[in-house]
């Protein structure tokens, strides 16, 4: 019985429709016949899963298993042609596998009933030198040269429902503000995302939000909300808080009027606490404390793809070329969570990633294929008993 590839099983998760038809409507084969845009994925997706850390070591692994592409539907690579196709072809057909895996993830959200608690945030891709200046020096800031990679999580499980590009002097509540904003959902961010005005937008949307104060803003307390004493030892604060009245002539109005939540949590190996901002007035402040610490797992997210996942090496320095590998990256991530979850695997993402490596062009070993090699043993075993007594 004839069994695909474990690269095989992973590149099932692509929704193939979705990406032959964005091919076809950017263009991307038109002057490419010979490399087509499938073997372009997966010889990408290849690269972040295998680890590779050049072109040249990308074809060597790629090439190796010649056997393996006609049931890939690919053919060999080679490098130069590669690092032409990941500077001038489209990035739009792996925008649309992005958009679609992650659309998927939301609609299992959706089906599961889950509360709905988003995760948002920015990560510098530093990027500086030869021929990565010409296009990054411009819009660099104080602490980063290259661009911004925006993401929108879901908790739990990390699933990523949202990506963008950006340049590294680009504010984050620019993206923030182009992001629709989900009825019911509870959105967590930092203090880059400090707009009143947006703010005033999610709440009347009817979604929340869990945030923190700056320290210079202007506040007028309506009342203390009581502690209880099993939480006394983190929420040292709960106070029911507006915007302090804007004095005329001085900056617009932000239109921000509602009451908000300002909670007080205490940080042991801080000198100073922590001061959130919500507009939830219903759960409890220890709640609302949780939701902004799992705040923590968008940035072991954007560690993970950094460590694991070729975002910091590059196969292209162009900008077309930066951002189908980051893509890419985030596809392999998709994928590879497709995969674990139809293996019913327990295991880590990182385990999983770790054993694609050491077999991603191996034929996992079915029952059936098992007892046809046990049976073939058994014959060859018997014949060799029956000449023992001729």
């Amino acid at each position: 019985m004839f069994s695909i590839s474990r690269l095989g099983s992973v590149m099932k998760g692509v929704p193939r429709g979705v990406f032959d038809r964005a091919v076809q409507a950017s263009g991307a084969e038109r002057y490419h016949k010979c490399f087509s845009g499938w073997n372009h994925l997966t010889a990408m997706v290849v690269g972040h899963l295998s680890g590779a850390t050049s072109l040249r070591t990308l074809e060597r692994t790629y090439n190796s298993q010649t056997h393996q592409h006609y049931h890939l539907g690919t053919g060999p690579l080679r490098r130069s042609t590669l690092a032409d196709a990941n500077a001038k072809r489209s990035m739009a057909p792996f925008e649309a596998v992005a958009q679609a895996l992650m659309a998927q993830a939301h609609r299992t959200l959706r089906r599961e009933g889950q509360a709905l608690l988003y995760l948002l945030d920015s990560t510098p891709i530093p990027l500086a030198g030869r021929h990565f200046d010409a296009w990054t020096q411009a819009n660099r800031t104080q602490r980063t040269q290259g661009l911004k990679l925006h993401l929108l999580i879901a908790q739990p499980g990390a699933k990523p429902l949202q990506c963008a590009f950006s340049a590294a002097n680009v504010n984050d509540i620019t993206y923030g503000k182009s992001l629709p904003i989900e009825t019911g959902a509870t959105y967590v961010f930092d203090k880059g995302y400090c707009d009143f005005g947006w703010w005033a937008a999610i709440d009347a949307a009817g979604a929340r939000f869990v945030t923190r104060f700056k320290r210079n803003v202007a506040l007028v307390q309506l009342h203390q909300r009581p502690v209880s004493a099993a939480d006394q030892d983190v929420i040292l604060a709960d106070e029911e808080v507006h915007f302090a009245p804007r004095k005329r002539g001085k900056q617009r109005d932000h239109g921000y009027r509602a009451p908000l939540r300002r909670i007080t949590v205490a940080r042991p190996n801080h000198s100073t606490p922590l001061v959130l901002a919500s507009n939830d007035l219903d759960a409890p402040a220890r709640v609302l404390a949780q939701h902004y610490k799992e705040r923590w797992g968008i940035e072991l997210l954007f560690k993970w793809l950094k460590q694991h996942l070729k975002i910091t090496q590059f196969y292209g320095r162009s900008q077309n070329a930066v951002k189908i590998q980051i893509l890419c990256a985030l596809i392999a991530y998709l994928l590879l969570a497709i995969y674990r979850q139809l293996n019913g695997s327990l295991a880590s993402l990182w385990m999983v990633l770790a054993e694609l490596r050491a077999t991603l062009f191996q034929r996992p070993t079915t029952d059936s294929t098992v007892h046809r090699r046990w049976m073939q043993r058994r014959r060859a075993s018997e014949q060799l008993q029956g000449r023992l007594f001729t």
